[in-house]
């Protein structure tokens, strides 16, 4: 009422050459007064992807702990001058910015998705605090994304000593032992390793089960991330 009938089409064409993104108009004036779903909905897939950010930064901050009393797996980019008090340490700073950003989100997704669900009967009167959460959260994680994927993932490398050492001195290797010697003596192996601090490896060809030759094949860490039967020839 009150607006000239082509007022739909002439504002969604002045507001999408103003912004350059492409509006319509939307099918049931009533349902988009009344309720912000869509927004809800949209939003959620930003908190998800913000998790899923969360969980890879903490996954590479875990795997360049150290370099000595950590896993120290990977090197890490030096972003920063260091620690004030700690000579020497790199902190994981754009990591950790994107745990912030991701507290930041979920925290928004809360207010969006209380907001969506608040107005009465016919109007939703959160339109204000829905569009400025939402577009925070996007500029965010737009933003922490171009940083931890230049200033961090990309600058990643692999200490391959360091990695080697570790899967030669981890136990799980006493699982590749099951079809070669069976399970009880693979698991007098782990104990005897574990007890005397040595590597399956050591124990099980220092005790006879194998010899190094076919400890070279049985105990291969490859061979673990495929897979079938250990040392079966499984598919």
């Amino acid at each position: 009422m009150n607006t000239h009938p082509d007022f739909p089409e002439l504002g969604i064409e002045y507001i999408s050459q103003e912004t350059g993104l492409q509006f319509e108009e939307t099918i049931d004036h009533f349902e988009a007064q009344a309720a912000h779903d869509a927004m809800g909905q949209a939003h959620g897939s930003l908190r998800t992807v913000s998790g899923s950010l969360n969980k890879i930064a903490n996954d590479l901050r875990l795997l360049a702990s150290g370099p000595r009393n950590g896993l120290g797996e990977l090197s890490q980019p030096e972003n920063q001058p260091g620690s004030s008090i700690m000579p020497g340490k790199v902190n994981p700073v754009v990591a950790e910015s994107v745990n912030q950003v991701h507290k930041q989100v979920v925290g928004n997704d809360a207010t969006i998705g209380y907001g969506a669900a608040e107005g009465q009967i016919d109007l939703n009167l959160y339109k204000p605090v829905l569009a400025q959460n939402f577009l925070e959260s996007a500029t965010l994680l737009t933003n922490v994304s171009d940083t931890f994927a230049e200033k961090f993932v990309r600058n990643l490398e692999a200490n391959r000593e360091t990695c080697e050492t570790q899967v030669e001195r981890s136990m799980a290797l006493a699982t590749a032992l099951n079809p070669a010697i069976g399970y009880d003596e693979a698991a007098e192996v782990a104990k005897t390793a574990m007890k005397e601090g040595r590597t399956v490896r050591e124990v099980a060809v220092g005790e006879g089960y194998l010899t190094e030759e076919e400890a070279d094949e049985v105990l291969d860490p490859m061979t673990m991330t495929e897979r079938g039967i250990l040392g079966n020839g499984g598919d």
